[in-house]
């Protein structure tokens, strides 16, 4: 169990704390009974996450302790060479990116980046990117298309830094140039939403060939924190906001918001790093092959219309008065 459990989590916690303090005095229980304790918790974790709500998978996909961008560049991939800065103001934490090999094949990988503690946390500014973070990774994206080389991208942001000093370096200019530039690349893009991924930050990395959501991650033009404090002036409405939101991957994959949804260790990704990444590595291994045989005009073509599709619209009659 996780050293935080979330509030819907406190059963199985309870549960298996008696296992640990049974296997300490393996003498006082018998071999029976710690099975049966196994099955149970077994059951109790597929029963708990089989039917979460939509704000359970936004706490989730919060998680303090779930595995960030570098947990998974760590464990897929080999000779990563990060670049800083974007050539024009400073160099942005919140974002990293750079060369790797998947596989021995050569790769550029961005990500957002949150911390695992305060300090960490301040110098990542929380995963939430200023405009220098969107400039330095179009800058990469750039130097992959040069190269001829396939983009991987992980999202997990609640969104792009909000405040004075991002406004003052033009932070909605520097995402929507990478919105305009991303679809101009001719190379594979290969998006994977890990966590968050939240509003026009999460945007401003996402426009791919495929786009993947990993089980208890979301996407959403707005967290539901922001959406409560606009719709009902009130955040102790998120509950409700992220039902509404449609953020969960079963609608997003409803709405072809998204390709696919990737599957996740049961209890969530916090739970088992290596086999969070091994499920995510077969998705990133299966779909780099389809699209590195696809013409890079195609890869360009395919992106814009990809986007282009998207719609979802109710008409409603009209009532005569």
């Amino acid at each position: 169990m996780s050293m935080m459990p979330l509030d819907f989590e406190r059963p199985l916690e309870e549960l298996e704390n008696r296992l640990a303090e049974w296997l300490q005095t393996p003498d006082a229980h018998s071999d029976e009974e710690i099975a049966l304790l196994r099955k149970q918790i077994e059951e109790t974790q597929k029963e708990i996450y089989a039917a979460l709500t939509p704000w359970q998978k936004v706490q989730l996909a919060r998680h303090p302790n779930r595995p960030y961008t570098m947990d998974y560049i760590e464990r897929l991939f080999t000779d990563f060479l990060e670049f800083h800065g974007d050539r024009r103001f400073a160099d942005d934490p919140a974002v990293v990116g750079g060369f790797a090999k998947f596989e021995g094949s050569p790769v550029m990988v961005i990500g957002t980046q949150k911390g695992r503690n305060t300090k960490e946390s301040v110098f990542r500014n929380f995963g939430c990117p200023h405009p220098e973070g969107y400039r330095k990774a179009i800058r990469l994206m750039k130097l992959a298309d040069d190269a001829r080389i396939p983009i991987v991208t992980f999202i997990d942001t609640p969104g792009a830094f909000p405040g004075v000093a991002a406004e003052e370096r033009h932070i909605g200019e520097a995402i929507a140039v990478n919105l305009r530039e991303m679809f101009a690349l001719t190379v594979p893009v290969l998006c994977f939403v890990i966590g968050e991924g939240g509003s026009g930050g999460a945007l401003g990395i996402g426009v791919g060939n495929r786009v993947f959501l990993m089980e208890n991650a979301y996407y959403s033009v707005i967290t539901p924190e922001g959406c409560a404090a606009i719709l009902w002036k009130d955040r102790a409405y998120s509950e409700k906001a992220a039902a509404a939101l449609n953020l969960t991957g079963s609608d997003l994959l409803r709405l072809k918001l998204i390709d696919g949804i990737v599957p996740e260790p049961v209890g969530g990704a916090h739970r088992d790093y290596n086999k969070a990444a091994e499920l995510l590595g077969a998705v990133l291994r299966k779909e780099l092959k389809k699209l590195c045989r696809i013409a890079p005009e195609k890869l360009k073509e395919q992106r814009y219309e990809r986007f282009r599709s998207i719609h979802y619209f109710k008409e409603g009659s009209a009532k005569s008065s």
